[in-house]
């Protein structure tokens, strides 16, 4: 169940070695786990879970929750009928990634989403994310009488305040949902529109009393032949442009890359009958784009470039979706627009009022900080609420980050520098060498816990950005020294984090031992890659 996400839970602090593990395994390797600290329940099991096995991975992987169904609260259940495989992978080295989401009886509980690995020999090696236990002792999924989901979206476009104009059908989906540890069944609405704001909304509507249960705003802020032009982008640079020829026409259209890269025009509107999301695609009559009505132009299409192939080139991912999907991108957005965003399907960029930004497709961190949550909702699926969200967020920024060392030309560990208040020279947006100089935090004990920007996805972030700085850069924080790998690593490491290990409801302290696994997997149990990862992680207060 793609892009079902809910709130994370507590884990516990500590790594228990041992726990949770089968007989078999027990008489090779301890199992490294994180438990829920409320309910006991596995959270992260790392380690020879199992024998060998010829059996399938499904399997091999429902037999072991199976055996330990008491250790995860499953209740009557059995696997089989708990967890939908939602996706199934095999690496190079031909062991199996599973992904997969918890249901109950049949319907799909809100973020409860896990991933499992299996050796080619057959053995169960890592099981990570959370299980919501003992759903069969939750009173309200007993109540059978439920409002029509016709209903549920009338309450949560009413509650909008505004008459948007939406950009997909509203839809109504029945989900489990989890608030205050009271388990409901639900209705999520998403609502997606860019008129007379931009918003893609997710309410979640009581199934039996029509109640908003929460809110939350997903949108994540921030034929032809083929040939080539130039363009100037916003900073007056000279770029060459991948366009399509047709028709005596030259497109913003790159068929080099993926299933394409499509760059289009919104002429400074938000919606007109004629003109609706993504707007035209931009064209022109020569190949040479160098008006300033262009700029904003060149530099979205080529920047989208410039992100794919760093992504391609690096870890071998074909478009964000690792499945070669259109990169669709639309400049021009309002009139004096000052943001950018991911809405699910494509990016958004405003051309800013002038003071506070200059057009935001200027900023090739800004660009490939968009096309990362676009990676992240095809992979981890991140929920955009609390630490998750602020997970998030720090993915976009680490890699807007190496995005921008990868194209080589003035980077650094600022984000949206190129962008942001023209008139001031020297600041940016964030700073993950420094986060506090934005006040934001820079250490979990003086981390933000208030309810504003969905839990504090883009502050809180500043925690999981000083910690990849430090792992990359190295240095002394709080009295921690850590070792630098530098930025290769940190992007190995970070990548298969996010794309392997993180959940939908993945936390802070969760990520931490998603990190030393996926460095692990990549440089040795005792490597000073793993060593490092510890200390970068120790330095900002996650245990």
């Amino acid at each position: 169940m793609r892009k079902k996400k809910w709130v994370a839970v507590g884990i516990a602090a500590s790594l228990i070695a041992g726990a949770f593990v089968s007989p078999a395994s027990a008489q090779t390797e301890q199992v490294q786990t994180k438990v829920n600290s409320q309910f006991g329940t596995p959270a992260f099991l790392s380690g020879k879970l199992t024998g060998p096995s010829k059996s399938s991975a499904q399997q091999i992987l429902f037999d072991y929750v199976n055996s330990h169904k008491s250790s995860y609260k499953l209740g009557n259940k059995k696997a089989e009928e708990s967890f939908s495989i939602i996706e199934s992978t095999t690496e190079a080295d031909g062991n199996n990634v599973l992904r997969l989401q918890q249901n109950y009886n049949g319907v799909p509980v809100w973020g409860s989403t896990q991933v499992a690995h299996i050796s080619k020999d057959g053995v169960l090696t890592v099981i990570s994310g959370e299980v919501v236990p003992e759903l069969d002792k939750q009173e309200k999924l007993k109540v059978k009488k439920q409002i029509p989901a016709k209903k549920a979206m009338e309450i949560a476009v009413d509650a909008l305040g505004l008459t948007p104009q939406f950009e997909k059908k509203p839809q109504a989906e029945k989900i489990v949902y989890m608030k205050e540890d009271t388990a409901h069944y639900a209705y999520l609405v998403n609502l997606n529109y860019l008129s007379p704001e931009p918003g893609n909304w997710n309410f979640f509507i009581d199934a039996q009393t029509g109640e908003i249960l929460n809110r939350y705003n997903d949108m994540h802020e921030v034929t032809g032949t083929n040939t080539t032009g130039t363009g100037k982008g916003v900073l007056g640079d000279s770029k060459t442009l991948n366009l399509t020829l047709s028709s005596g026409k030259y497109y913003m259209q790159d068929n080099t890359r993926g299933k394409g890269i499509f760059t289009y025009d919104m002429k400074n509107s938000t919606f007109l009958p004629e003109l609706f999301l993504p707007g035209t695609l931009y064209s022109g009559t020569d190949n040479i784009f160098d008006s300033t009505y262009d700029k904003a132009v060149v530099d979205a299409h080529y920047y989208a470039g410039v992100t794919y192939d760093y992504y391609k080139n690096t870890f071998g991912r074909n478009s964000y979706d690792n499945n070669g999907a259109q990169i669709k991108s639309s400049v021009h957005f309002n009139k004096n627009y000052n943001n950018a965003f991911w809405n699910g399907s494509q990016m958004v960029y405003g051309d800013g009022d002038g003071t506070t930004f200059i057009p935001l497709s200027g900023g090739i961190d800004v660009v490939a900080h968009e096309l990362t949550h676009a990676v992240t909702d095809t992979s981890s699926d991140l929920v955009y609420q609390n630490e998750s969200g602020a997970l998030n967020e720090a993915m976009s920024d680490i890699f807007g980050t190496l995005v921008e060392y990868y194209n080589g030309k003035n980077p650094d560990f600022e984000i949206g520098e190129d962008i942001y208040t023209p008139g001031t020279a020297g600041d940016a947006l964030r700073s993950m060498s420094n986060p506090a100089k934005y006040q934001d935090p820079d250490h979990y004990s003086v981390r933000y816990t208030g309810t504003g920007d969905n839990g504090g996805v883009h502050i809180n972030s500043g925690i999981i950005n000083k910690a990849a700085y430090l792992l990359s850069e190295g240095g002394t924080h709080y009295g921690v020294s850590v070792t630098g790998i530098g930025r290769a690593k940190l992007g190995a490491i970070f990548y298969r984090m996010n794309t392997v290990y993180l959940t939908s409801s993945s936390n802070f302290s969760q990520a931490r031992a998603a990190a030393v696994q996926a460095a692990r997997d990549l440089y040795g149990a005792s490597s000073q890659e793993v060593t490092s990862v510890n200390q970068a992680f120790h330095a900002v207060g996650i245990q």
